[in-house]
């Protein structure tokens, strides 16, 4: 027996549970045995697009018998999980600092269980424990039999067998996205900070200075023509590396941080285009589809001005939104401020299809509002194997194209889509070579596309991969040296594949504007799945009061105010102090952590702030009737959120009822006068729509002590109108109105 971990000999978990009196699960264990010690191995169970991680003190090492094996034990507890499916992810890393983990240092292997109502089984119920058939074992199944000695484990890429280039080869393109951002942890002072703070940044110094210049001096010393990668960098993380770099502070690690980021900027690819794409984004880290259009152009241009001075290269055209957020809505927004392309998760154009296949409640998302799916459906539906997956994607939908959007007024927008694709991307997240095997999982992708015929010369098939560069596995130095190293070893021995930036493939291959599609609203994966409801940013907006739904109704009225002030005396020296209060409230991770106090309070501590400092101010203007501008509104939503469709329950899914209630904030300076809803179909003339009145609630009840707040409207939504399109209309009492934008729902 080896003392070092290469394979697992068994896994041991029930196949099938019975669900207790509240439909949970009993407690049960997983049981590990591998030919050596495993220093750092996990246990993962996802269910409902939720995800459960055991590991250091909750995974127990039961005996190191050499006849028998390692055998390691993890106790999973009661009440964790609903009936449904339970994909099981079994893993060890060889290495016990997994950031520091090569290619060949990950090993895992996929198991299912089912939990389940008493009287009922699954075809799954028969199977005895499973055990360990190799790294290629197919989700889901189960065996009785031991691995034998020659089952293959932690594939690597020199294993691939090298391909021949023939002229006609189609090629699949693909792209390296990394994200770095770090926001300010008091909103209302720029300059705060502690040992916590301290050690944060000291613990990030590789991926903030020379981790990127790394994996892209590789890139062009292998002599690939157009590979590279973007990375986006917040405002907010850069004033504070400069910070660091005049105070001394993160133990003087970042005195001169972009001395190699400067170096890498300067090199190019064939096409001309810089090797490091600085991405277009926004300065504070905003949730772009929640703030308003002027805020949005106005935090990509305070960024755009920011990233010359500190990298010597320009920004990006090329938006990656924070969050990986996008709506249709914010397209007129992008255009304004000069982007080319914006990137999003893939889900959402699949979901887009008609006769998408839902993946039921693993895939973490209602099923598709059917106003959404108006693209023709795909053909080429796939469940990937060997990394998790929470439903099907379809090959064909994965390259750039023309997204729209329309407005009120039936004026078209189009831009430029890039889609990352959530699943692979997600376990590139976790280090590349080893968490993800490229060449088996992205040749699944290839091998679908090629047998379908979809491979366009003119638009190949091309998606990123991205992730957090400063943060688990996607964030360690072997990612970004080790496996950019196996990497190209693959793909020098395979020409199938090719590594690009998006800059040079869409130069190469520029989409068509007259194929626009639409795509459903939505984030990553790592926001509760990113629902194209942006819920992770509504947490408890069904209760009584919800903090997040707070800060959304105290920034509105704080943007209000501030806008109402630019517009009036747009040189009003309190104004720049005012409007880096906003935008720094606007922050998404201030409703990301829901339920801590310190990040609930943040978006009022800065209003407040903002309040106090021109109070008088906004009072002035109100009592003079000098306010120009009109009511901000802030997005509106839709409860149930599929009307007559499907909605959540503790346990799954369950009928929603037709009946349906919108729910919006509005504000202004001069006060509210009305605020109405526009009803209109789809599909016909938009003189026929109707006007409703919305119930004006007031205040939106406040517990963080906020000086100024939105008030609350909600309109009930009339069943059986089928697929509509609505927008709101708001009037001050000065007569200054206020839009929202266009939306569409579906009602049953």
């Amino acid at each position: 027996m080896n003392d070092i971990f290469t394979r697992f000999l068994a896994v041991e978990l029930p196949s099938q549970l019975i669900c207790d009196e509240k439909g949970s699960n009993p407690a049960f264990s997983v049981t590990l045995t591998a030919d050596g010690a495993i220093p750092f191995p996990q246990v993962i169970l996802r269910q409902h697009g939720h995800e459960h991680l055991f590991r250091n003190q909750q995974i127990v090492w039961l005996t190191d018998n050499t006849e028998e094996g390692y055998q390691y034990r993890a106790e999973i507890p009661a009440g964790l999980l609903s009936e449904g499916e339970i994909q099981v992810q079994i893993e060890g890393c060889r290495q016990a600092n997994f950031t520091r983990a090569g290619g060949d240092d990950w090993i895992k292997t996929f198991r299912a269980l089912h939990l389940v109502r008493e009287g009922r089984a699954t075809p799954s119920s028969t199977h005895s424990p499973g055990t360990e058939t190799g790294v290629g074992a197919r989700k889901g199944i189960s065996s009785s039999a031991k691995t034998d000695a020659g089952s293959t484990q932690g594939t690597k890429p020199s294993a691939t067998p090298r391909i021949s280039a023939g002229k006609d080869l189609p090629k699949l393109y693909f792209g390296i996205h990394k994200h770095m951002h770090q926001p300010y942890y008091d909103a209302a002072d720029p300059n705060y900070w502690d040992g916590e703070k301290d050690g944060i940044f000291s613990t990030r110094g590789g991926p903030y200075t020379d981790f990127v210049p790394a994996a892209i001096r590789q890139y062009a010393d292998s002599g690939l023509p157009h590979a590279g990668l973007s990375c986006s960098w917040s405002g907010s993380l850069i004033e504070q590396l400069e910070r660091c770099a005049e105070t001394g502070r993160a133990g003087g690690r970042f005195s001169d941080w972009t001395a190699e980021l400067r170096r890498v900027a300067k090199l190019t690819t064939a096409s001309g285009n810089r090797r490091l794409d600085l991405s277009a984004f926004g300065f504070y880290h905003p949730l772009m589809p929640l703030i308003p259009a002027r805020n949005i152009v106005r935090q990509i241009q305070q960024h755009r001005e920011l990233i010359p001075r500190v990298f010597g290269a320009p920004a990006s055209d090329i938006l990656f939104p924070p969050e990986t957020a996008f709506h249709p809505r914010i397209i007129p927004a992008l255009n304004q401020a000069g982007v080319r392309a914006v990137i999003y998760d893939s889900i959402h154009r699949y979901r887009a299809c008609r006769d998408y296949p839902y993946g039921g409640p693993n895939e973490g998302m209602l099923p598709p509002n059917p106003a959404e799916q108006t693209n023709p459906p795909a053909d080429d539906w796939l469940r990937l194997s060997n990394v998790w997956t929470g439903s099907d994607i379809a090959p064909s939908l994965l390259k750039p194209e023309y997204l729209a959007y329309t407005d009120p007024d039936g004026t078209e927008h189009k831009i430029i889509g890039v889609p990352a694709e959530r699943y692979i991307g997600n376990e590139d997240a976790r280090g590349g070579f080893g968490a993800l095997q490229y060449p088996d999982v992205l040749g699944q992708v290839y091998a679908e596309l090629e047998r379908h015929g979809h491979f366009d010369p003119k638009h190949p098939p091309f998606f990123l991969l991205h992730s957090d560069g400063d943060n688990h596995g996607g964030g360690a130095e072997s990612y970004y040296r080790h496996n950019t190293a196996a990497l190209l070893e693959w793909l020098a021995g395979d020409p199938r594949f090719e590594l690009t930036t998006i800059a040079d493939y869409l130069d190469r291959f520029p989409p068509d504007p007259s194929q626009a599609v639409h795509v459903e609203p939505g984030s990553w994966s790592g926001a509760d799945n990113g629902d194209p409801q942006f819920m992770k940013w509504f947490s408890r907006y069904r209760e009584p009061y919800s903090p997040d739904l707070n800060s959304w109704a105290v920034l509105t009225a704080l943007q209000n105010a501030v806008h109402s002030l630019e517009d009036t005396e747009p040189e009003h020296p309190l104004l720049p102090k005012l409007a880096r209060l906003m935008l720094t409230a606007e922050a998404s991770d201030y409703w990301y952590w829901t339920g801590q106090d310190v990040w609930d309070g943040q978006v009022t501590r800065a209003a407040n702030q903002a309040w106090s400092l021109a109070g008088t101010e906004f009072q002035r203007m109100a009592d003079a009737k000098s306010d120009k501008t009109g009511p901000t509104i802030f997005p509106p939503w839709v409860t149930p959120e599929n009307p007559g469709g499907q909605q959540w329950r503790p346990n799954g899914l369950e009928p929603a009822p037709r009946e349906a209630t919108l729910h919006c904030f509005a504000y202004d300076l001069s006060g509210i006068a009305r605020v109405r809803l526009h009803l209109r179909p789809a599909a016909g003339d938009p003189a026929s729509e109707q006007v409703f009145d919305m119930t004006d609630h007031g205040p939106y009840p406040c517990e963080t002590g906020a000086r100024v707040t939105a008030h609350y409207f909600t309109a009930e939504l009339p069943p059986g109108r089928g697929d509509i399109r609505y927008f709101l209309v708001a009037e001050d009492k000065n007569g200054n109105l206020g839009r929202s934008a266009l939306e569409r729902i579906y009602l049953a």
